[in-house]
């Protein structure tokens, strides 16, 4: 893959981060910020001392704020996912390329997040102990290199156990080795627990879920929008050939 096409993905790949940061930004301040609020009420309605005056209102960091965050981070997962695209392409069989980029999407999905998720959840406000914040903090993101490089290394052990296994058994030898060395992480690393005493754990399960759908939304609507602008660099006949199939297929009125 010459440098030409590589520019040329990473910035369709960082339009792509745009476009699924936005569908994100919906999500999350639709579900994610009246948890925050309520979180937020919890916490000063149990606080013994009141602090000095924000510096940011709570209106500003929820929109202007909120939108900012996303869409920069949209972008620059975008121009990353990109870059981890051309990588893989052609290297983890021979699929399509919009099938690599939901492939990428859903791989990623699991590594970068789903994996740490499911050891170390997101806490709303009033949730942990900011004493282990930066213990915390190292933690989760030690699980999620540690998810990045098993979820590389399972690739190249499943490539390296096809020519003997055959390519299901491959797969699922694979798939079984990542599921144990995830499982010895989760039971060898430390757990936190630092729900305060009388937080609503309806709250705090509906908090972790929107922070999943965040994090599937812009995943999913990423590997769909960056698959159709790839395919139109990397196989502009298949792509005009879909397009005019899609052009012959609509009625035309009379």
């Amino acid at each position: 893959m010459n440098s030409a096409t590589v520019r040329n993905l990473l910035v369709r790949g960082m339009l792509a981060g745009l476009a699924a940061g936005l569908l994100a930004l919906v999500v999350a301040y639709f579900l994610g910020e009246p948890r925050v609020d309520q979180a937020i009420a919890f916490e000063e309605a149990h606080a013994h001392e009141h602090g000095g005056e924000e510096l940011v209102s709570r209106t500003l960091q929820s929109t202007a704020g909120l939108s900012t965050g996303v869409l920069v981070y949209g972008v620059a997962f975008g121009g990353i996912a990109a870059l981890a695209y051309c990588f893989a392409l052609g290297r983890t069989g021979r699929f399509g390329p919009r099938a690599s980029a939901l492939l990428l999407a859903a791989a990623g999905l699991v590594a970068v997040y789903v994996v740490p998720f499911l050891k170390y959840p997101a806490n709303p406000p009033a949730v942990g102990d900011p004493d282990t914040l930066d213990q915390r903090t190292t933690l989760y993101f030690l699980m999620v290199v540690l998810s990045v490089l098993l979820a590389v290394g399972t690739v190249i052990l499943g490539k390296r156990l096809a020519p003997r296994l055959g390519n299901w058994n491959a797969t699922v030898a694979a798939g079984a080795f990542f599921v144990l060395v995830v499982g010895l992480a989760y039971a060898l690393l430390p757990s936190y627990n630092n729900v305060p005493e009388g937080f609503p754990a309806t709250l705090l399960w509906q908090y972790r879920l929107a922070a999943l759908a965040v994090q599937v939304t812009l995943w999913t609507a990423y590997g769909l929008l960056f698959g159709l602008l790839a395919e139109r660099v990397l196989a502009p006949r298949t792509a005009a050939g879909r397009e005019g199939a899609a052009a012959r297929a609509t009625p035309v009125p009379h």
